[in-house]
Protein backbone atom coordinates (compact mmCIF):
# COMPACT_ATOMS: atom_id res chain seq x y z
CA UNK A 1 0.00 0.00 0.00
CA UNK A 2 0.91 3.77 -0.46
CA UNK A 3 1.21 6.63 2.19
CA UNK A 4 -1.25 9.72 1.29
CA UNK A 5 0.80 12.34 0.08
CA UNK A 6 -0.90 15.94 0.65
CA UNK A 7 -2.86 16.37 -2.36
CA UNK A 8 -5.02 13.64 -1.39
CA UNK A 9 -3.43 10.93 -3.98
CA UNK A 10 -1.33 7.96 -3.30
CA UNK A 11 2.29 8.30 -3.13
CA UNK A 12 3.76 5.57 -5.33
CA UNK A 13 6.06 3.49 -4.14
CA UNK A 14 7.46 0.92 -6.43
CA UNK A 15 10.54 -0.84 -6.40
CA UNK A 16 13.32 -0.47 -9.70
CA UNK A 17 12.69 -2.68 -12.36
CA UNK A 18 8.96 -3.83 -11.27
CA UNK A 19 6.94 -1.68 -13.25
CA UNK A 20 3.57 -0.60 -12.60
CA UNK A 21 1.63 -1.83 -9.51
CA UNK A 22 -1.77 -2.18 -8.10
CA UNK A 23 -1.47 1.41 -6.54
CA UNK A 24 -0.89 2.93 -9.72
CA UNK A 25 -4.17 1.95 -11.18
CA UNK A 26 -6.65 2.14 -7.65
CA UNK A 27 -4.50 3.56 -5.01
CA UNK A 28 -7.78 4.43 -2.95
CA UNK A 29 -9.24 3.21 0.27
CA UNK A 30 -12.18 1.37 -1.34
CA UNK A 31 -9.42 -0.79 -3.88
CA UNK A 32 -7.17 -1.89 -0.87
CA UNK A 33 -9.18 -5.54 -0.15
CA UNK A 34 -12.25 -6.78 -0.73
CA UNK A 35 -13.75 -5.67 2.15
CA UNK A 36 -13.56 -2.08 1.43
CA UNK A 37 -14.91 -2.57 -2.05
CA UNK A 38 -17.82 -4.43 -1.03
CA UNK A 39 -18.19 -1.47 1.58
CA UNK A 40 -18.08 0.89 -0.95
CA UNK A 41 -20.55 -0.61 -3.03
CA UNK A 42 -23.14 -0.47 -0.19
CA UNK A 43 -22.70 3.01 -0.41
CA UNK A 44 -22.96 3.77 -3.63
CA UNK A 45 -26.18 5.79 -3.77
CA UNK A 46 -24.73 8.07 -1.15
CA UNK A 47 -21.72 8.53 -3.04
CA UNK A 48 -23.80 9.01 -6.00
CA UNK A 49 -25.62 11.78 -4.63
CA UNK A 50 -22.71 13.29 -3.25
CA UNK A 51 -21.05 13.37 -6.86
CA UNK A 52 -23.89 14.61 -8.72
CA UNK A 53 -24.33 17.68 -6.04
CA UNK A 54 -20.63 18.46 -6.48
CA UNK A 55 -18.88 21.02 -8.39
CA UNK A 56 -15.64 21.52 -8.21
CA UNK A 57 -13.68 24.80 -8.05
CA UNK A 58 -11.39 27.28 -10.36
CA UNK A 59 -8.40 26.91 -7.49
CA UNK A 60 -9.09 22.86 -7.37
CA UNK A 61 -8.65 22.33 -11.33
CA UNK A 62 -5.92 25.38 -11.61
CA UNK A 63 -3.73 24.57 -8.84
CA UNK A 64 -4.56 21.09 -5.90
CA UNK A 65 -5.28 18.83 -9.41
CA UNK A 66 -2.05 19.86 -11.27
CA UNK A 67 -0.14 18.61 -8.07
CA UNK A 68 -0.82 15.05 -8.56
CA UNK A 69 0.63 15.17 -12.00
CA UNK A 70 4.36 15.18 -9.54
CA UNK A 71 5.97 17.84 -12.26
CA UNK A 72 4.41 20.60 -14.53
CA UNK A 73 4.11 20.74 -17.84
CA UNK A 74 6.54 23.11 -19.68
CA UNK A 75 4.80 26.58 -20.77
CA UNK A 76 6.58 26.82 -24.03
CA UNK A 77 3.73 27.80 -26.26
CA UNK A 78 2.26 31.41 -27.69
CA UNK A 79 0.03 32.33 -30.06
CA UNK A 80 1.69 31.22 -33.28
CA UNK A 81 1.88 28.20 -32.09
CA UNK A 82 -2.15 27.78 -31.03
CA UNK A 83 -3.16 28.99 -34.13
CA UNK A 84 -1.44 26.82 -36.40
CA UNK A 85 -2.49 23.51 -33.84
CA UNK A 86 -6.09 25.04 -34.34
CA UNK A 87 -5.83 24.94 -38.30
CA UNK A 88 -3.91 21.63 -38.06
CA UNK A 89 -6.66 19.88 -35.87
CA UNK A 90 -9.54 20.96 -38.08
CA UNK A 91 -7.91 21.14 -41.37
CA UNK A 92 -7.63 17.81 -42.12
CA UNK A 93 -9.37 15.60 -45.15
CA UNK A 94 -12.84 16.61 -44.18
CA UNK A 95 -13.37 19.05 -46.53
CA UNK A 96 -12.10 16.47 -49.36
CA UNK A 97 -14.22 14.36 -48.39
CA UNK A 98 -17.52 16.16 -47.36
CA UNK A 99 -17.89 18.92 -50.35
CA UNK A 100 -18.34 16.18 -52.87
CA UNK A 101 -22.26 14.48 -51.07
CA UNK A 102 -23.36 18.63 -49.73
CA UNK A 103 -22.89 19.78 -52.91
CA UNK A 104 -24.13 17.36 -55.34
CA UNK A 105 -26.64 15.76 -52.91
CA UNK A 106 -28.01 18.64 -50.97
CA UNK A 107 -27.27 22.02 -51.70
CA UNK A 108 -25.73 22.77 -54.93
CA UNK A 109 -23.41 25.46 -55.53
CA UNK A 110 -25.17 27.22 -52.41
CA UNK A 111 -22.71 25.00 -50.62
CA UNK A 112 -20.50 27.90 -50.05
CA UNK A 113 -23.24 29.45 -48.13
CA UNK A 114 -23.58 26.01 -46.09
CA UNK A 115 -19.90 26.24 -45.49
CA UNK A 116 -20.38 30.08 -43.90
CA UNK A 117 -23.74 28.66 -41.65
CA UNK A 118 -21.60 25.61 -39.99
CA UNK A 119 -18.37 27.85 -39.79
CA UNK A 120 -20.41 30.49 -37.93
CA UNK A 121 -22.29 27.92 -35.55
CA UNK A 122 -18.53 26.39 -34.73
CA UNK A 123 -17.22 29.54 -34.16
CA UNK A 124 -19.84 30.42 -31.81
CA UNK A 125 -18.67 27.46 -29.91
CA UNK A 126 -15.16 28.41 -29.63
CA UNK A 127 -16.21 31.21 -28.15
CA UNK A 128 -17.64 29.61 -25.51
CA UNK A 129 -14.58 27.19 -24.90
CA UNK A 130 -12.51 30.28 -25.16
CA UNK A 131 -14.16 32.11 -21.87
CA UNK A 132 -13.29 28.69 -20.31
CA UNK A 133 -9.69 28.60 -21.86
CA UNK A 134 -9.02 31.81 -20.62
CA UNK A 135 -10.19 31.70 -16.93
CA UNK A 136 -9.55 27.72 -16.44
CA UNK A 137 -6.10 27.24 -18.61
CA UNK A 138 -5.77 23.86 -17.46
CA UNK A 139 -5.47 20.31 -19.49
CA UNK A 140 -8.74 19.21 -18.86
CA UNK A 141 -10.61 20.89 -21.30
CA UNK A 142 -13.89 20.71 -21.55
CA UNK A 143 -13.90 17.90 -19.00
CA UNK A 144 -12.78 20.71 -16.36
CA UNK A 145 -15.24 23.57 -17.47
CA UNK A 146 -17.88 20.91 -16.94
CA UNK A 147 -16.72 19.50 -13.75
CA UNK A 148 -16.80 23.36 -12.19
CA UNK A 149 -20.01 24.24 -13.74
CA UNK A 150 -22.25 20.98 -14.48
CA UNK A 151 -20.79 18.94 -11.81
CA UNK A 152 -18.39 15.31 -11.60
CA UNK A 153 -20.92 12.96 -12.80
CA UNK A 154 -21.70 15.14 -16.04
CA UNK A 155 -18.05 16.06 -16.87
CA UNK A 156 -16.94 12.35 -16.87
CA UNK A 157 -20.17 11.31 -18.93
CA UNK A 158 -19.09 13.95 -21.67
CA UNK A 159 -15.28 13.10 -21.11
CA UNK A 160 -15.90 9.43 -21.85
CA UNK A 161 -18.08 10.04 -25.32
CA UNK A 162 -15.56 12.83 -26.59
CA UNK A 163 -12.62 10.18 -25.83
CA UNK A 164 -14.57 7.47 -27.42
CA UNK A 165 -14.91 9.65 -30.53
CA UNK A 166 -11.32 11.14 -30.56
CA UNK A 167 -10.20 7.13 -30.65
CA UNK A 168 -12.21 6.60 -33.31
CA UNK A 169 -11.92 9.38 -35.45
CA UNK A 170 -7.88 8.98 -34.87
CA UNK A 171 -8.24 5.29 -36.09
CA UNK A 172 -10.11 6.22 -39.10
CA UNK A 173 -8.07 9.21 -39.92
CA UNK A 174 -4.73 6.71 -39.82
CA UNK A 175 -6.74 4.33 -41.80
CA UNK A 176 -6.85 6.80 -44.54
CA UNK A 177 -3.47 7.88 -44.70
CA UNK A 178 -2.74 4.93 -45.81
CA UNK A 179 -5.46 5.30 -48.86
CA UNK A 180 -3.91 8.56 -49.46
CA UNK A 181 -0.35 7.32 -49.22
CA UNK A 182 -1.47 4.66 -51.76
CA UNK A 183 -3.16 7.09 -54.01
CA UNK A 184 0.39 8.93 -54.22
CA UNK A 185 2.14 5.60 -54.95
CA UNK A 186 -0.41 4.64 -57.70
CA UNK A 187 -1.85 1.89 -55.66
CA UNK A 188 -5.39 0.78 -54.26
CA UNK A 189 -5.62 1.58 -50.56
CA UNK A 190 -5.83 -2.43 -50.34
CA UNK A 191 -2.43 -3.19 -51.65
CA UNK A 192 -0.72 -1.97 -48.56
CA UNK A 193 -2.81 -3.98 -46.18
CA UNK A 194 -2.89 -7.55 -45.09
CA UNK A 195 -5.76 -9.81 -46.10
CA UNK A 196 -6.70 -11.95 -43.61
CA UNK A 197 -9.17 -14.89 -44.58
CA UNK A 198 -10.22 -16.06 -41.31
CA UNK A 199 -11.15 -12.72 -39.99
CA UNK A 200 -14.77 -11.63 -40.27
CA UNK A 201 -15.50 -8.96 -43.00
CA UNK A 202 -14.75 -5.24 -42.34
CA UNK A 203 -11.92 -6.60 -39.86
CA UNK A 204 -9.39 -8.88 -41.77
CA UNK A 205 -7.37 -6.12 -43.57
CA UNK A 206 -4.92 -4.98 -41.18
CA UNK A 207 -3.27 -2.04 -41.56
CA UNK A 208 0.47 -1.55 -40.39
CA UNK A 209 1.03 1.37 -42.08
CA UNK A 210 -1.46 3.20 -40.13
CA UNK A 211 0.00 1.70 -36.83
CA UNK A 212 3.54 3.00 -37.73
CA UNK A 213 2.17 6.65 -38.52
CA UNK A 214 0.62 6.32 -35.43
CA UNK A 215 3.52 5.47 -33.33
CA UNK A 216 5.27 8.22 -35.05
CA UNK A 217 3.32 10.67 -33.63
CA UNK A 218 3.34 9.27 -30.64
CA UNK A 219 6.96 9.35 -30.23
CA UNK A 220 6.97 12.70 -31.60
CA UNK A 221 3.99 13.89 -29.05
CA UNK A 222 5.91 12.81 -26.32
CA UNK A 223 9.17 14.09 -27.08
CA UNK A 224 8.10 17.73 -26.97
CA UNK A 225 5.42 19.99 -27.31
CA UNK A 226 7.01 22.72 -28.58
CA UNK A 227 8.88 20.63 -30.77
CA UNK A 228 5.32 19.21 -31.78
CA UNK A 229 4.30 22.88 -32.68
CA UNK A 230 7.08 23.24 -34.86
CA UNK A 231 6.18 20.04 -36.98
CA UNK A 232 2.24 21.06 -37.04
CA UNK A 233 3.15 24.64 -38.38
CA UNK A 234 5.13 23.75 -40.48
CA UNK A 235 3.32 21.22 -41.96
CA UNK A 236 0.12 23.45 -41.45
CA UNK A 237 2.07 26.16 -43.70
CA UNK A 238 2.58 23.42 -46.47
CA UNK A 239 -0.55 22.16 -46.20
CA UNK A 240 -2.10 26.00 -46.63
CA UNK A 241 0.50 26.11 -49.50
CA UNK A 242 -0.97 23.76 -51.39
CA UNK A 243 -4.35 24.03 -51.21
CA UNK A 244 -3.58 28.13 -52.37
CA UNK A 245 -2.17 26.25 -55.38
CA UNK A 246 -5.05 23.77 -55.73
CA UNK A 247 -7.28 27.09 -55.91
CA UNK A 248 -5.52 29.07 -58.50
CA UNK A 249 -5.03 26.27 -60.49
CA UNK A 250 -8.57 25.39 -59.70
CA UNK A 251 -10.24 28.98 -60.75
CA UNK A 252 -8.34 29.03 -64.19
CA UNK A 253 -11.35 26.39 -65.24
CA UNK A 254 -13.92 28.35 -63.41
CA UNK A 255 -17.02 28.64 -65.40
CA UNK A 256 -19.55 31.28 -64.13
CA UNK A 257 -22.38 29.47 -65.61
CA UNK A 258 -22.12 26.31 -63.21
CA UNK A 259 -23.31 29.07 -60.40
CA UNK A 260 -26.40 29.79 -62.42
CA UNK A 261 -29.05 27.47 -60.56
CA UNK A 262 -27.27 28.73 -57.46
CA UNK A 263 -29.93 26.57 -54.72
CA UNK A 264 -31.37 23.71 -56.52
CA UNK A 265 -32.66 21.94 -53.60
CA UNK A 266 -33.91 25.21 -51.56
CA UNK A 267 -33.37 26.52 -48.33
CA UNK A 268 -33.86 23.11 -46.65
CA UNK A 269 -31.06 21.84 -48.78
CA UNK A 270 -28.59 24.43 -47.82
CA UNK A 271 -29.81 23.74 -43.67
CA UNK A 272 -29.00 19.79 -44.49
CA UNK A 273 -25.77 20.05 -46.41
CA UNK A 274 -24.96 22.79 -43.00
CA UNK A 275 -25.40 20.05 -40.68
CA UNK A 276 -23.03 17.53 -42.44
CA UNK A 277 -20.24 19.99 -43.01
CA UNK A 278 -20.11 21.20 -39.53
CA UNK A 279 -18.10 17.60 -38.81
CA UNK A 280 -15.28 19.35 -40.53
CA UNK A 281 -15.00 21.92 -38.46
CA UNK A 282 -14.23 19.69 -35.14
CA UNK A 283 -11.34 19.38 -33.93
CA UNK A 284 -10.66 22.55 -31.81
CA UNK A 285 -11.73 21.60 -28.90
CA UNK A 286 -9.25 19.71 -28.11
CA UNK A 287 -6.56 22.51 -28.77
CA UNK A 288 -8.05 24.37 -25.19
CA UNK A 289 -6.25 20.91 -23.94
CA UNK A 290 -2.90 23.43 -24.65
CA UNK A 291 -3.59 25.97 -22.55
CA UNK A 292 -1.68 24.59 -19.62
CA UNK A 293 1.26 24.99 -21.39
CA UNK A 294 0.01 28.37 -22.97
CA UNK A 295 2.58 31.21 -22.10
CA UNK A 296 0.11 33.87 -21.77
CA UNK A 297 -3.81 32.78 -21.85
CA UNK A 298 -5.08 35.73 -21.20
CA UNK A 299 -3.50 37.28 -24.94
CA UNK A 300 -2.36 33.78 -26.78
CA UNK A 301 -5.68 31.42 -26.26
CA UNK A 302 -8.31 33.84 -27.56
CA UNK A 303 -6.08 34.61 -30.70
CA UNK A 304 -5.41 30.77 -31.22
CA UNK A 305 -8.79 29.55 -31.24
CA UNK A 306 -10.99 32.24 -32.68
CA UNK A 307 -8.25 33.20 -35.64
CA UNK A 308 -7.65 29.71 -36.54
CA UNK A 309 -11.47 28.69 -36.86
CA UNK A 310 -11.89 32.25 -38.64
CA UNK A 311 -8.58 31.05 -41.08
CA UNK A 312 -10.08 27.56 -41.21
CA UNK A 313 -13.82 29.04 -42.51
CA UNK A 314 -12.42 31.29 -45.08
CA UNK A 315 -10.47 28.56 -46.45
CA UNK A 316 -13.51 26.14 -46.81
CA UNK A 317 -15.89 28.33 -48.65
CA UNK A 318 -13.53 29.46 -51.00
CA UNK A 319 -12.36 25.83 -51.40
CA UNK A 320 -15.97 25.28 -52.25
CA UNK A 321 -16.74 28.48 -54.74
CA UNK A 322 -13.70 26.83 -56.33
CA UNK A 323 -15.14 23.43 -56.76
CA UNK A 324 -18.93 24.55 -57.84
CA UNK A 325 -17.31 26.74 -60.37
CA UNK A 326 -15.27 23.91 -61.61
CA UNK A 327 -17.50 21.65 -62.25
CA UNK A 328 -21.64 21.33 -62.64
CA UNK A 329 -23.20 20.39 -58.57
CA UNK A 330 -24.74 17.38 -60.51
CA UNK A 331 -21.44 16.13 -61.91
CA UNK A 332 -19.35 16.67 -58.64
CA UNK A 333 -18.01 13.28 -57.66
CA UNK A 334 -19.00 12.46 -54.10
CA UNK A 335 -15.94 10.12 -52.86
CA UNK A 336 -13.29 12.46 -54.31
CA UNK A 337 -14.54 15.69 -55.70
CA UNK A 338 -11.19 17.61 -56.35
CA UNK A 339 -9.41 15.08 -57.77
CA UNK A 340 -12.45 13.71 -60.67
CA UNK A 341 -12.65 17.78 -61.11
CA UNK A 342 -9.27 18.12 -61.84
CA UNK A 343 -9.26 14.86 -64.06
CA UNK A 344 -12.68 16.63 -66.01
CA UNK A 345 -10.58 19.65 -67.11
CA UNK A 346 -7.89 18.03 -68.08
CA UNK A 347 -5.54 18.75 -65.02
CA UNK A 348 -5.06 14.57 -64.06
CA UNK A 349 -1.79 15.16 -62.30
CA UNK A 350 -4.02 17.85 -60.13
CA UNK A 351 -4.57 14.74 -58.31
CA UNK A 352 -1.54 13.52 -56.58
CA UNK A 353 -1.01 17.21 -55.55
CA UNK A 354 -4.65 17.19 -54.09
CA UNK A 355 -3.28 14.16 -52.53
CA UNK A 356 -0.37 14.86 -50.99
CA UNK A 357 -2.13 17.97 -49.59
CA UNK A 358 -4.40 15.71 -47.62
CA UNK A 359 -1.96 13.35 -46.80
CA UNK A 360 -0.36 16.52 -44.67
CA UNK A 361 -3.44 17.75 -43.58
CA UNK A 362 -4.39 13.97 -42.08
CA UNK A 363 -0.96 13.83 -40.10
CA UNK A 364 -1.64 17.14 -38.48
CA UNK A 365 -4.80 16.03 -37.98
CA UNK A 366 -2.94 12.63 -36.05
CA UNK A 367 -0.96 15.05 -34.17
CA UNK A 368 -3.74 17.69 -32.60
CA UNK A 369 -5.54 14.51 -31.99
CA UNK A 370 -3.35 12.59 -29.75
CA UNK A 371 -2.29 15.58 -28.43
CA UNK A 372 -5.54 16.46 -27.09
CA UNK A 373 -6.13 12.74 -26.33
CA UNK A 374 -3.48 12.32 -24.00
CA UNK A 375 -4.24 15.99 -22.03
CA UNK A 376 -7.87 14.82 -22.05
CA UNK A 377 -7.05 11.58 -20.05
CA UNK A 378 -4.06 13.34 -17.90
CA UNK A 379 -6.74 15.42 -16.66
CA UNK A 380 -9.63 12.51 -15.72
CA UNK A 381 -6.57 10.43 -13.90
CA UNK A 382 -6.06 13.79 -11.62
CA UNK A 383 -9.24 13.67 -10.26
CA UNK A 384 -8.66 9.50 -10.51
CA UNK A 385 -12.20 8.84 -12.43
CA UNK A 386 -9.07 6.97 -14.62
CA UNK A 387 -6.19 5.33 -13.16
CA UNK A 388 -3.81 8.08 -11.88
CA UNK A 389 -0.86 6.80 -13.33
CA UNK A 390 -2.46 8.33 -16.85
CA UNK A 391 -1.56 12.01 -14.46
CA UNK A 392 2.06 11.83 -14.30
CA UNK A 393 3.78 14.42 -16.27
CA UNK A 394 7.81 12.96 -17.40
CA UNK A 395 10.00 15.52 -15.64
CA UNK A 396 12.62 15.94 -18.43
CA UNK A 397 10.35 16.10 -21.24
CA UNK A 398 7.39 18.05 -19.16
CA UNK A 399 4.34 15.81 -21.33
CA UNK A 400 2.01 13.36 -20.53
CA UNK A 401 3.85 10.53 -21.63
CA UNK A 402 1.63 7.29 -20.01
CA UNK A 403 -1.57 9.16 -21.40
CA UNK A 404 0.02 9.56 -24.55
CA UNK A 405 1.00 6.33 -24.80
CA UNK A 406 -1.67 4.64 -23.79
CA UNK A 407 -4.40 6.04 -26.18
CA UNK A 408 -1.63 5.49 -29.05
CA UNK A 409 -2.16 2.06 -28.50
CA UNK A 410 -6.02 2.27 -28.14
CA UNK A 411 -5.94 4.46 -31.45
CA UNK A 412 -3.10 1.64 -33.35
CA UNK A 413 -5.46 -1.24 -32.15
CA UNK A 414 -8.86 -0.32 -33.60
CA UNK A 415 -6.77 1.42 -36.75
CA UNK A 416 -5.11 -2.49 -37.36
CA UNK A 417 -7.70 -4.52 -37.67
CA UNK A 418 -11.29 -2.20 -38.49
CA UNK A 419 -12.12 -1.13 -42.06
CA UNK A 420 -13.07 2.37 -42.73
CA UNK A 421 -16.42 1.61 -43.09
CA UNK A 422 -16.87 0.64 -39.60
CA UNK A 423 -15.25 3.17 -38.50
CA UNK A 424 -17.33 6.41 -40.62
CA UNK A 425 -20.57 4.54 -38.82
CA UNK A 426 -19.26 4.56 -34.98
CA UNK A 427 -18.68 8.77 -35.43
CA UNK A 428 -21.57 9.19 -33.34
CA UNK A 429 -23.18 12.16 -31.43
CA UNK A 430 -20.85 13.11 -28.65
CA UNK A 431 -19.25 16.48 -30.10
CA UNK A 432 -22.41 17.84 -31.19
CA UNK A 433 -23.04 16.93 -27.20
CA UNK A 434 -20.14 18.26 -25.58
CA UNK A 435 -20.97 21.63 -27.39
CA UNK A 436 -24.08 21.86 -26.39
CA UNK A 437 -22.87 21.38 -22.73
CA UNK A 438 -20.24 23.39 -22.97
CA UNK A 439 -22.42 26.43 -23.94
CA UNK A 440 -24.70 25.42 -21.21
CA UNK A 441 -22.19 25.72 -18.99
CA UNK A 442 -21.01 28.78 -19.57
CA UNK A 443 -24.71 30.18 -18.99
CA UNK A 444 -24.12 28.46 -16.25
CA UNK A 445 -20.72 29.97 -14.80
CA UNK A 446 -22.36 33.40 -15.72
CA UNK A 447 -25.57 33.55 -14.36
CA UNK A 448 -25.41 31.11 -10.79
CA UNK A 449 -22.90 31.57 -7.79
CA UNK A 450 -23.31 29.32 -5.48
CA UNK A 451 -24.14 31.46 -2.14
CA UNK A 452 -24.48 34.51 -3.98
CA UNK A 453 -27.83 33.58 -6.67
CA UNK A 454 -31.04 34.25 -4.57
CA UNK A 455 -33.05 30.78 -4.69
CA UNK A 456 -35.64 32.98 -6.46
CA UNK A 457 -33.07 34.00 -9.18
CA UNK A 458 -31.89 30.19 -9.81
CA UNK A 459 -35.24 29.02 -10.07
CA UNK A 460 -36.00 32.00 -12.36
CA UNK A 461 -32.64 30.89 -14.46
CA UNK A 462 -33.65 26.96 -14.18
CA UNK A 463 -37.27 27.67 -16.04
CA UNK A 464 -35.22 29.98 -18.14
CA UNK A 465 -33.04 27.35 -19.20
CA UNK A 466 -35.74 24.82 -19.75
CA UNK A 467 -37.66 26.60 -22.05
CA UNK A 468 -34.57 27.72 -24.12
CA UNK A 469 -33.27 23.86 -23.91
CA UNK A 470 -37.38 22.71 -24.67
CA UNK A 471 -37.65 24.80 -27.98
CA UNK A 472 -34.32 23.76 -29.26
CA UNK A 473 -35.13 19.87 -28.97
CA UNK A 474 -38.73 20.77 -30.59
CA UNK A 475 -36.89 22.64 -33.46
CA UNK A 476 -34.35 19.59 -33.82
CA UNK A 477 -37.56 17.03 -34.05
CA UNK A 478 -39.82 18.98 -36.10
CA UNK A 479 -36.44 19.30 -38.55
CA UNK A 480 -36.09 15.59 -38.47
CA UNK A 481 -39.91 14.78 -38.85
CA UNK A 482 -40.79 17.63 -41.14
CA UNK A 483 -40.40 17.61 -44.68
CA UNK A 484 -41.78 20.94 -45.60
CA UNK A 485 -43.58 22.43 -43.14
CA UNK A 486 -42.53 25.91 -41.10
CA UNK A 487 -44.77 26.81 -38.31
CA UNK A 488 -42.71 24.31 -35.92
CA UNK A 489 -39.80 26.78 -36.33
CA UNK A 490 -41.69 29.97 -36.54
CA UNK A 491 -43.16 28.39 -32.89
CA UNK A 492 -39.94 26.97 -31.36
CA UNK A 493 -37.97 30.47 -32.78
CA UNK A 494 -40.03 32.47 -30.48
CA UNK A 495 -40.05 30.48 -28.04
CA UNK A 496 -36.30 30.63 -27.66
CA UNK A 497 -36.24 33.99 -28.44
CA UNK A 498 -38.20 34.90 -25.69
CA UNK A 499 -36.72 32.72 -22.91
CA UNK A 500 -33.17 34.22 -24.02
CA UNK A 501 -34.59 37.35 -24.17
CA UNK A 502 -36.01 36.96 -20.48
CA UNK A 503 -32.82 35.57 -19.20
CA UNK A 504 -30.73 38.68 -20.90
CA UNK A 505 -33.86 41.15 -19.16
CA UNK A 506 -35.15 39.35 -16.31
CA UNK A 507 -31.64 38.50 -14.47
CA UNK A 508 -28.29 39.94 -13.93
CA UNK A 509 -25.13 38.60 -14.65
CA UNK A 510 -23.58 37.00 -10.81
CA UNK A 511 -20.36 36.30 -12.12
CA UNK A 512 -18.09 38.86 -14.91
CA UNK A 513 -15.18 37.23 -16.39
CA UNK A 514 -12.24 37.76 -15.09
CA UNK A 515 -9.76 38.27 -17.99
CA UNK A 516 -11.04 37.87 -21.47
CA UNK A 517 -15.51 36.83 -22.24
CA UNK A 518 -17.39 35.44 -24.78
CA UNK A 519 -19.43 38.55 -26.32
CA UNK A 520 -23.36 38.98 -26.82
CA UNK A 521 -24.12 36.54 -23.22
CA UNK A 522 -26.63 35.13 -22.99
CA UNK A 523 -27.33 35.09 -26.85
CA UNK A 524 -24.20 33.73 -27.69
CA UNK A 525 -24.33 30.64 -25.99
CA UNK A 526 -27.59 30.38 -26.44
CA UNK A 527 -28.11 29.84 -30.19
CA UNK A 528 -24.90 27.77 -29.69
CA UNK A 529 -27.15 25.34 -27.85
CA UNK A 530 -29.91 25.56 -30.13
CA UNK A 531 -27.63 25.18 -33.23
CA UNK A 532 -25.94 22.28 -32.09
CA UNK A 533 -29.06 20.48 -30.98
CA UNK A 534 -31.07 21.29 -34.18
CA UNK A 535 -28.39 19.57 -36.35
CA UNK A 536 -28.49 16.69 -34.05
CA UNK A 537 -32.01 16.56 -35.64
CA UNK A 538 -29.95 15.76 -38.63
CA UNK A 539 -28.50 12.45 -37.39
CA UNK A 540 -29.88 9.39 -37.85
CA UNK A 541 -31.16 6.90 -35.31
CA UNK A 542 -28.16 4.70 -34.86
CA UNK A 543 -25.93 7.48 -33.83
CA UNK A 544 -28.27 7.90 -30.93
CA UNK A 545 -28.27 3.75 -30.54
CA UNK A 546 -24.06 4.10 -30.33
CA UNK A 547 -24.10 6.83 -27.71
CA UNK A 548 -26.59 5.20 -25.90
CA UNK A 549 -24.67 2.20 -25.80
CA UNK A 550 -21.85 3.66 -24.70
CA UNK A 551 -22.86 5.82 -22.39
CA UNK A 552 -24.46 2.78 -20.89
CA UNK A 553 -20.94 0.84 -20.79
CA UNK A 554 -19.52 4.51 -18.93
CA UNK A 555 -21.97 4.02 -16.32
CA UNK A 556 -21.21 0.61 -15.60
CA UNK A 557 -17.35 1.90 -15.40
CA UNK A 558 -18.29 4.62 -12.92
CA UNK A 559 -20.94 3.09 -10.50
CA UNK A 560 -18.13 0.51 -10.03
CA UNK A 561 -15.47 1.99 -10.68
CA UNK A 562 -15.01 5.53 -11.41
CA UNK A 563 -17.34 6.41 -8.40
CA UNK A 564 -15.42 4.93 -5.60
CA UNK A 565 -11.90 6.46 -6.67
CA UNK A 566 -12.65 10.08 -7.19
CA UNK A 567 -15.35 10.04 -4.11
CA UNK A 568 -12.46 8.95 -2.33
CA UNK A 569 -9.67 11.14 -3.59
CA UNK A 570 -12.42 14.20 -3.28
CA UNK A 571 -12.86 13.41 0.45
CA UNK A 572 -9.20 12.90 1.10
CA UNK A 573 -8.51 15.99 0.07
CA UNK A 574 -10.94 18.16 1.68
CA UNK A 575 -9.07 16.50 5.65
CA UNK A 576 -5.40 17.68 4.25
CA UNK A 577 -5.48 21.75 6.42
CA UNK A 578 -2.44 22.75 4.49
CA UNK A 579 -4.58 22.38 1.19
CA UNK A 580 -8.19 22.99 2.49
CA UNK A 581 -8.91 26.39 1.27
CA UNK A 582 -7.35 25.05 -2.45
CA UNK A 583 -9.22 21.81 -2.55
CA UNK A 584 -12.82 22.49 -1.08
CA UNK A 585 -15.24 20.91 -3.48
CA UNK A 586 -18.00 22.98 -3.17
CA UNK A 587 -20.88 19.95 -1.24
CA UNK A 588 -24.06 19.68 -1.00
CA UNK A 589 -24.72 22.77 -4.10
CA UNK A 590 -26.73 21.31 -7.27
CA UNK A 591 -25.70 22.75 -10.14
CA UNK A 592 -29.05 23.93 -12.48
Amino acid sequence: MGSRNEDGGMERKRKRGCGWKKVDFLPEESFQNWGTYLNALGNTKARLKDRLLTRSLDEVELHALRHRSENEMKKTLNWWDLLWFGIGAVMGSGIFVLTGQAASQNAGPAVIISYFISGVSAILSVFCYTEFAVELPVAGGSFSYLRVELGDFVAYIAAGNILFEYIVAGAGVARSWTSYFATLCNHRPNDFRFYVSSFAQNYNRLDPIAVVVSILICVLACLSTKGSSRFNWISSIIHMVIIAFMLVAGLTKSHSANLKDFTPFGFRGILKASSMLFFAYVGFDGTTTLAEEIKKPSRDIPVGLVGSMSVVMIVYCLLAGMLVLMQPYSQIDVDAPYSVAFTAVGMDWAKYIVAFGALKGMTTVLLANIIGQARYFTHIGRTHMAPPFLASINRKTGTPVNATIVMTIANSVVAFFTGLDVLANLLSISTLFIFSLVALALLVRRYYVSGETSDSDRNKFIGFLVVMLGSSIGMSVYWAVSEDGWIGYVVGGGVWFLATLGLHVGLEQGRKPKIWGAPLVPWLPSASIAINVFILGSMDGASFARFAVWTGMLLVYYLFVGLHASYDSAKEAEKEPQVSQATAIEAGVTAP
